[in-house]
């Protein structure tokens, strides 16, 4: 088997690291540990001492996306197998991801079921995200919030510099190897109650969530963000030129603007997936 390092972004999880640890090491006992100190103001590294494991600190807290970061540049396997340190994720499950990377997919992810989300809201956004990203990418995301997956490093490190420092750092890997071509599986998880309290902020992040897939989509599709809008501006404009010449017999300047808007908003998509082609032409 190939080197795996198991990534663990941290940001005090004493509490969940303390029955965490000892359960990888103990099933995994070869394999390399990163715990990333994202600004800790508990004892994170002190209980990360005594569990053989390579802590990497942050001076201040800088993100979840920063930590995994992190991890991945300090990390030395073939492998990444990428866990939350709150208790969510089941060492027993690394397994079912590293069969389905054997297969020949170049990612594999936790996908949890209903049951496993924190809350109804919380069941909607991520239902509601899968839906939009699957539709940017044309491939089906079953959870693209997830961040229990194992990965193939060396494609994985090709990402880093678009992955932003924030919760969304799965969004944007999840995307990017989808619309980069690279086989994405997922397998069924079961995911428990967190230990301690989650750092994710419903309203802030759900919105750098929308963000983040309209910059991915831009960044490899843009012409199927674009093309909505253009589409919207068009059936306005003819909706309103229908309206005007019923009614007083006349194209307005109102139906002018939006069919002048719809075209040029398809015209930027347009260019926009050129440079895209363009900027892709020579890569891997």
């Amino acid at each position: 088997m190939k080197n795996i390092t198991v990534i663990l972004p941290a940001k005090n999880e004493s509490a969940a690291l303390i029955a965490l640890l000892p359960k990888l090491r103990q099933q995994f006992p070869q394999w390399e540990i990163i715990v990333v100190d994202d600004g800790s103001t508990d004892d994170t590294i002190a209980v990360c001492a005594g569990h053989q494991v390579t802590v990497v600190s942050h001076p201040y807290s800088m993100g979840n996306g920063a930590a995994v970061k992190s991890g991945a540049r300090a990390a030395h396997g073939d492998i990444f197998v990428f866990m939350d340190a709150d208790g969510q994720h089941r060492p027993q499950d690394i397994p079912l991801l590293l069969e389905r990377l054997a297969d020949g997919y170049d990612m594999v992810v936790g996908a949890r079921d209903r049951e496993s989300q924190a809350g109804a809201h919380r069941a909607f956004a991520n239902g509601f995200y899968n839906r939009l990203s699957s539709w940017v990418v044309g491939h089906s995301v079953k959870d693209l919030t997830s961040g229990f997956r194992a990965v193939k490093a060396a494609k994985f490190r090709r990402f880093l510099y678009l992955l932003p420092n924030g919760f969304s750092y799965p969004t944007t890997i999840t995307m990017s190897f989808f619309r980069a071509g690279f086989a994405v599986a997922y397998v069924p998880i079961v995911a428990p109650k967190r230990i301690g309290r989650s750092h994710v902020r419903i309203i802030r992040d759900g919105i750098r969530f929308l963000l983040i897939i309209f910059k991915i989509g831009t960044l490899h599709s843009p012409l199927k963000i674009f093309l909505p809008f253009s589409l919207c501006f068009f059936f306005l404009g003819l909706g309103h030129y229908l309206y005007t010449f019923l009614t007083i017999h006349r194209f307005t300047n109102m139906s002018a603007l939006l069919f002048i808007a719809a075209m040029m908003t398809f015209l930027m998509g347009l260019m926009s997936e050129q440079i895209t082609s363009l900027n892709y032409k020579d890569s891997e």
